[in-house]
């Protein structure tokens, strides 16, 4: 399921440093956001070394009208197709993303041995985050009827973002554009509970490094998602990091300049000449 959009992106070094390390990392954006919201975390990747790659999911971005009729089969599709095409150009690939992308992320894991690790952001495997509104409660009784198609739930005031001044930048720039949604249609909602559903499942099959990110005070899911992915996966690597001053949206809030450096960190240590260097000195 190939899709092409404007706001795509790919930040790759140029053929005169091949001498480089080949290293990439694929971004997965939020449920109804786009690569918008992961080009400032794009470039700063880009930036230490890697290369970069942002395509929105199918019924997102420019597509947004679409939502209604995609599943979470497709958007996995969408992804392994992605993946497949990138992957053998590169010594060491990672897959990083933010709510539903940092879910799509695991998903990768599970099925694809010979992806490098894993920086998933604010994993969303369950809504049960603070502003959540209380008719959530009858969320399970939509997704089994045609209301789904019809119903949507407003984004919360907060936007995911603790941080006043920037809600207010992103409450503007939300007005202005159409590549993000101020709501979550219900179908979408199904698809990342699908999704996450699925995920939860095959959560043992996780054996590369993975690093999780997540703040205490999330607005849309609890720490309750990082946690069940650090307690069932079988990665001898993996680490947890929990934020005290972010909402949901961890790359534009308090911290962000935290968490990317600590995704760095990360992902540095994984490399392959990294790994070359370390077996050596054994």
């Amino acid at each position: 399921m190939t899709t092409d959009s404007k706001i795509d992106f790919e930040l790759f070094h140029t053929e005169e440093e091949d001498l480089r390390e080949k290293k990439a990392v694929l971004l997965f954006h939020g449920l109804t956001g786009s690569p918008f919201e992961m080009k400032k975390y794009g470039n700063f990747l880009f930036k230490q070394g890697y290369d970069v790659f942002c395509y929105s999911f199918p019924g997102h971005g420019e597509r947004l009208s679409e939502i209604q009729t995609v599943t979470w089969e497709d958007w996995c599709e969408f992804a392994q197709e992605k993946y497949d095409k990138l992957r053998p150009n590169y010594e060491t690939f990672f897959v990083s993303g933010l709510c539903l992308g940092a879910a799509m992320g695991i998903y990768l894991a599970e099925n694809n041995k010979d992806l490098t690790g894993v920086a998933a952001l604010s994993t969303t495997l369950f809504l049960d985050g603070f502003c959540i509104p209380w008719t959530s409660c009858l969320i399970p009784l939509g997704l089994s009827t045609i209301i789904r198609y019809y119903y949507t739930f407003p984004e919360d005031e907060c936007l995911g973002i603790k941080n006043e001044l920037t809600r207010k930048s992103l409450a503007k720039l939300m007005a202005k554009t159409t590549v993000g949604m101020d709501n979550y249609p219900l179908n979408g909602v199904k698809g990342l509970l699908d999704l996450s559903k699925n995920v939860r499942k095959n959560l043992s099959k996780v054996t590369c490094p993975v690093l999780c990110i997540h703040s205490k005070y999330d607005n849309l899911a609890s720490t309750k998602s990082a946690n069940v992915v650090m307690k069932n996966i079988s990665s001898k690597i993996k680490r947890y990091i929990e934020l005290n001053d972010s909402y949901h949206m961890v790359l534009y809030d308090n911290e962000k300049e935290f968490v990317m450096n600590e995704v760095i960190k990360f992902l540095s240590k994984f490399s392959a000449k990294t790994l070359e260097k370390e077996s050596a000195k054994i």
